[in-house]
């Protein structure tokens, strides 16, 4: 698939989170397109390297894998440079580093809050602030946040709050980068059947599967062309599905109804588990 770059396709593109779901996937669409890719991931990702040069379009394109964690902003900040030595600095760089925790409040611990606060938002501070000193203008960053930014759910305390910072984070950057002639994208996809979503679907609260049903459940295979068309198109607020943009339409303009629909439902899953002998 071609998409048609606003400004021009990108040369060079740093992912961080690709060895698997998003990352993986948006990697392997890029590499189709041509460019230049940086891979970020804390434990390395040599085997998606091999899939990246078997997707290439042209062999000159030049693949690096860096161990690093953007929860540790001078873990993300060296690798960043190392790769910028090594192809070059990125005109586009997307952060898909991320965590679910769905434990309903009162059976997380503080330092599991934590864990999910670290790798999400300040991973998506460390992240940008690794990569945007090296991007000129004209460049492109994407912070990958969820539906989760724009709605909650129940057992997404966690979850929540941090993709919640994740957009706040981009609307309030978002006006330094244009001052800047830099472009900021923030994408929002509902539930994406990655491995992470796999596994924790095998624990997860009938409450909060129930809410989740309403926004529904994409592939990645259809999903991340979505939000790579809003790249393309240097859209500011991605989401990917229709059923996630009426959930995020409902959540913005007619909050009481939502929370309504909400609790309703809520309170349908609540029941079924309590019929259960």
């Amino acid at each position: 698939m071609n998409y048609r770059w606003k400004k021009g396709p990108p040369r060079t593109v740093f992912i961080s989170g690709a060895s698997s779901g998003i990352g993986r996937a948006m990697a392997l669409e890029l590499a189709r397109e041509g460019v230049n890719i940086a891979l970020f991931n804390r434990s390395g990702a040599p085997e998606v390297l091999e899939e990246l040069r078997a997707a290439a379009r042209d062999p000159a394109q030049r693949f690096v894998s860096l161990a690093a964690d953007v929860a540790q902003p001078d873990s993300i900040t060296q690798a960043v440079a190392q790769a910028v030595a090594q192809i070059g600095p990125p005109d586009l760089a997307i952060n898909s580093a991320g965590v679910i925790n769905a434990l309903p409040f009162d059976q997380a611990r503080a330092q599991d809050f934590d864990r999910v606060i670290d790798i999400n938002l300040k991973g998506s501070r460390h992240f940008a602030a690794a990569v945007l000193m090296h991007m000129q203008a004209g460049s492109h960053l994407v912070l990958v946040a969820s539906l989760a930014a724009l709605t909650g759910n129940f057992a997404y305390t966690a979850y929540c709050a941090s993709k919640f910072g994740v957009r706040g984070l981009a609307e309030a950057l978002r006006y330094e980068l244009r001052l800047k002639h830099m472009d900021l994208s923030l994408c929002c996809p509902g539930e994406i059947m990655t491995p992470m979503v796999e596994e924790e679907k095998r624990q997860q609260h009938p409450v909060s599967a129930a809410l989740k049903a309403f926004a529904g459940s994409a592939r990645l295979e259809d999903s991340v062309p979505a939000l790579l068309r809003g790249i393309a198109r240097r859209e500011f607020e991605i989401i990917d599905s229709p059923r996630a943009r009426l959930t995020a339409f409902l959540s913005r303009h007619t909050p009481r109804l939502s929370r309504a629909v909400g609790d309703a439902i809520a309170r349908r899953a609540g029941r079924r588990m309590q019929a259960r002998p």
